[in-house]
């Protein structure tokens, strides 16, 4: 992967602004082992040799599975590499969704992320907060925040982000320990973040949308077909090209277990929109 579309800080690491999200590893529903585990652990290695150096994980994925699958593929680790993980959820045995808020909950999540990943401390650790498990909602997270401070202060993490967030509770958490990411859905189609991404760039703080793509419903639209048709690129590409131009603090992770789809979303680093293509992409927000 080429350095076309630059790269930003997470915390002390700089990272190229394309990284790869590990969630689609794990079985369907992000819940149990992959259908094919050698294809996964392929794709991964894949990631790293094509230039990846931010990887995005959780060890509720699966759950356990996808940091497993990490380290099977890549541990040792390169130098360069970033692992991003996120605590503040647990997956129920019907596969939900669940908070999992509670001090012992958090020390446990971050002691498991260790563990399965085989590292001796967590680069960056995202508060995912679970007020609502379909969008932000208000709630402070004061008490989980002071959690994961305080195991930031015993070594075991180096830097803090926060998930699904809304701006209040950014400006909150900002007043408890430094924040270095965001991660909040944001897409071509889904822009509610789009003052908060503006302000983030202000302050130097990284901005990573999750579901780049669309998640589990990929993104679909006439507009973007037809200006990918006329790029010679996919819409996919075509989506994460207008991501990287929209705000230098964007680090998008598209997500895969194909190593097709890897390198067609990594091509997206060297795509620039012209002028023409983004007014017209930039349309479909306006329009929904």
């Amino acid at each position: 992967m080429s350095q076309t579309a630059g790269s930003f800080s997470l915390g002390t690491r700089p990272v190229k602004r394309l990284g790869y999200g590990a969630m689609q590893l794990a079985g369907p529903g992000v819940f149990g082992p992959p259908r094919d585990r050698a294809a996964a652990i392929t794709v991964l290695r894949e990631a790293v040799a094509h230039g990846v150096d931010h990887i995005d994980t959780s060890d509720f994925y699966g759950p356990h599975v996808t940091n497993q699958l990490i380290r099977e593929a890549l541990a040792p680790y390169p130098d360069d590499l970033v692992i991003v993980t996120k605590i503040g959820a647990r997956r129920g045995s019907d596969a939900s969704w669940l908070p999992a808020f509670s001090p012992e909950e958090l020390t446990r999540a971050v002691e498991d992320n260790l563990r399965n990943l085989g590292v001796d401390v967590l680069e960056v650790v995202n508060l995912r907060l679970m007020f609502d498990v379909h969008a932000p909602a208000e709630g402070s997270l004061e008490a989980p925040l002071t959690v994961l401070a305080e195991l930031q202060r015993q070594g075991k993490v180096r830097h803090v982000g926060l998930s699904h967030v809304t701006p209040t509770q950014i400006a909150e958490g900002r007043r408890l320990c430094e924040i270095v990411c965001v991660q909040n859905q944001y897409n071509l189609t889904h822009r509610s973040d789009d003052a908060l991404i503006d302000s983030l760039a202000e302050a130097g703080i990284a901005y990573v949308p999750f579901f780049p793509l669309g998640g589990f419903t990929p993104l679909q639209s006439s507009t973007l077909s037809e200006v990918a048709q006329g790029l010679g690129a996919t819409p996919m590409q075509v989506a994460l090209a207008w991501l990287l131009q929209r705000a230098p603090n964007i680090l998008p992770i598209p997500g895969t277990s194909s190593v097709a789809h890897l390198r067609e979303n990594l091509a997206a680093a060297d795509l620039v929109l012209p002028p023409e293509a983004l007014r017209a992409l930039d349309g479909i927000g306006a329009t929904g």
